[in-house]
């Protein structure tokens, strides 16, 4: 029986240069920065601005990165998935835009989307490859310009969300690490809770649905914080029992960064003090599909070979999900 595993090799990220303050957006909404930071953990977040500037962009800035990190030939890379929910366009893939920039010309590439859920989903998806010996080399991207999306009229959204990617190297190793076991799940009756109303097939854009200002985020953040507390507690606790994790020997939490209260909520539920769990949520905000790739960025340097680290999330739709992994290398 194969021991192959599927292990990342090296972290990439990017986040755009322009700041987003809560001061910022005092003057757009009637809120505070005191309360945003009080009901969020958030103090700034990044906005990709220009034109033609799609999250293809970050996501290719990202993979560039870690691509050199890892001395790794673009042209080695034989699958390339991008976690997305603001692909650049409907057709082609942003994953194909991404390839093509950085110049994975042998790859083939798709965009995955299950809102902040959409790494964990995608990087489970890039270790079944290679688990089963198709693949050796994948390269996994999680990035978003949630600013494309985003009323900055409507203050229950604008102050959650920023702009950001993060790439991964997936290779295989018959090395007794990498990702050990994810616990991935989905409920489509949360969809009234947090959803884009329009552009889509079946409400495609019309004047009416501009003037109504239906193709952006719309949120009751009672609900999603409700569900959010709970599931995403529930799956990394599903993912130390069977895995026979305790709270002394998990090295980290890296959490998605949606709200400081839900990743807090989360570590109680493992029985973690705050300082073995990933926290960067108050510089770049929710960055969806980016925020747990940008933790490992961020994190990369204080990661040790063999560290348990337990990957957590929940998104629209509803998606959630934890996954474990065993780290490969010294950051």
């Amino acid at each position: 029986m194969s021991t192959r595993k599927a292990v990342i090799t090296g972290v990439g990220g990017y986040v755009p240069e322009d700041v987003l303050t809560n001061h910022d957006i005092e003057k757009m909404v009637d809120t505070s920065d005191e309360w945003i930071l009080t009901r969020t953990g958030i103090k700034e977040r990044r906005i990709l601005r220009g034109k033609d500037q799609g999250t293809s962009v970050m996501g290719a800035k990202a993979a560039a990165e870690v691509l050199r990190k890892t001395n790794t030939d673009p042209a080695e890379v034989e699958l390339l998935i991008c976690a997305t929910t603001t692909p650049d366009m409907i057709f082609p893939a942003t994953a194909n835009l991404i390839a093509n920039e950085i110049g994975a010309i042998n790859s083939f590439g798709y965009d995955l989307q299950a809102a902040c859920s959409g790494f964990l989903y995608a990087l489970t998806t890039a270790a079944q490859f290679i688990e089963a010996g198709t693949y050796k080399k994948v390269l996994v991207v999680g990035a978003d310009k949630m600013s494309s999306i985003i009323n900055y009229e409507d203050r229950a959204t604008c102050i959650i969300f920023g702009d950001g990617a993060g790439a991964v190297v997936v290779e295989a190793t018959e090395e007794p690490y990498g990702l050990m076991d994810s616990v991935l799940r989905s409920d489509g009756s949360g969809a009234p809770h947090l959803h884009l109303k329009a552009g889509g097939s079946r409400r495609p854009a019309t004047l009416e649905t501009i003037m109504a200002k239906e193709h952006f985020v719309y949120q009751e953040g009672g609900a999603v914080f409700k569900y959010a507390v709970k599931h995403m507690a529930d799956v990394a606790a599903t993912i130390m029992e069977r895995n026979e994790l305790s709270s002394e020997n998990v090295a980290w939490l890296v959490p998605h960064q949606a709200n400081k209260r839900i990743i807090d909520a989360t570590a109680n539920r493992m029985g973690l003090d705050q300082e073995r769990v990933m926290y960067t949520i108050h510089k770049y905000g929710n960055t969806t599909s980016a925020t747990i790739p940008l933790n490992l960025w961020e994190y990369e340097s204080q990661l040790k070979k063999g560290d348990n680290l337990v990957l957590a999330a929940f998104g629209g739709g509803f998606t959630w999900g934890a996954t474990y992994i065993k780290w490969g290398y010294d950051g």
